[in-house]
């Protein structure tokens, strides 16, 4: 009996240790959370979307333009893109000294709301559609997807033709990329959709900035971008559209892979060259997008050293490709 009294204290003792750091963990993370919400409400309230807010299914969509000229360039972001209006400033600055260019941020990206449908290509698009229409933006639009948007780039074109004036793709998804390259769709942890509600994001962008701002030379984004991006990653990077959107690829890239580019539509499209990535046979970034051009009579594949994200360091030169481009298929037309 001398031997059973110590060790039950000792595992009450365990256990009044453990239930106490239980409870010290929880309230660390209840007031976090807390903590991130009442900051992020602050933030917003001080720093409102610099464009348009416009109702698409009841919910709020950001539509940011800027300049003047007869065409109306639609900038689309790809996958995860936090900010889009902030990510594309230097590009767009560049563009808009000749052109209309409007960024449309899909919902779950930088100023606009989130929601609770499901991020199919349909939606995705319809929700573009929507959002320009009631900006009062009038097409037809020459739409410039980066990355996945190319996948609702071709969606757009191959339903409403008579909206699309051109393409210009920006380092663009295409839906037969997967099986030219025997690649799988992307996806993303579940999970991840948490890392927004509970401030996660906000702690990492504390922890480790850099990771959620452009890799561009100094200079290229001023401090108050750059700023402001780190801000909105931590409202809302990760967000629970942005993981429905990535484990949605493999759908809406079997819903559009037997599409393509009409063969009158102006079709250019920017192509980082790769050399990671060559198939046994010599399959390329730049043999896929010739692939994709073959069909196209006003067309132009332009190579180019870079980032993904080639309108970070290329802007100056994408601006003067762009705007050669157009002026090209004004005259055959």
């Amino acid at each position: 009996m001398e031997h059973i009294v110590p060790t039950i204290k000792k595992k009450n003792k365990i256990w009044k240790v453990t239930r106490n750091t239980v409870v010290v963990i929880a309230v660390i993370l209840v007031s976090w959370i807390a903590f991130h919400h009442a900051i992020s409400a602050y933030e917003r309230s001080k720093h409102p979307a610099p464009g348009e807010i416009v109702e698409v299914d009841g919910k709020n969509m950001h539509v940011y333009s800027k300049g003047q000229g007869e065409h109306t360039i639609v900038l689309l972001p790809g996958l995860g893109t936090t900010a889009p209006a902030l990510d594309f400033e230097p590009f767009m600055n560049e563009m808009a000294k000749n052109n209309k260019v409007v960024v449309v941020e899909p919902f779950g990206y930088g100023w606009s709301d989130q929601t609770s449908k499901e991020r199919t290509v349909e939606n995705m698009v319809e929700e573009i559609r929507t959002a320009l229409k009631n900006a009062n933006i009038e097409g037809p639009y020459i739409l410039m997807p980066h990355s996945v948007s190319g996948i609702y780039s071709m969606y757009y074109a191959n339903q409403y033709p008579n909206e699309v004036a051109a393409i210009i793709g920006n380092d663009i998804t295409l839906p037969q990329a997967l099986d030219y390259f025997n690649e799988p769709a992307p996806s993303m942890p579940t999970f991840m959709s948490m890392f927004a509600p509970t401030g996660v994001t906000r702690l990492l962008s504390y922890v480790s900035p850099n990771q959620f701002l452009p890799e561009a030379g100094k200079g290229t984004y001023s401090d108050e971008n750059l700023a402001m991006t780190a801000l909105i990653s931590a409202w809302k990077g990760a967000n629970k559209n942005v993981v429905n959107e990535a484990n949605g690829m493999a759908n809406n890239i079997l819903k559009t892979k037997k599409m393509s580019f009409a063969p009158n539509l102006p079709v250019m499209i920017f192509a980082r060259e790769r050399k990671d990535k060559t198939s046994v046979d010599g399959r390329t970034n730049l043999t896929f997008y010739e692939s994709q051009l073959s069909n196209s009579v006003t067309s132009k594949l332009i190579p180019l050293e870079g980032h993904h994200y080639l309108h970070w360091t290329n802007y100056k030169e994408m601006a003067d490709h762009v705007n050669r481009f157009i002026d090209t298929f004004e005259r055959n037309s």
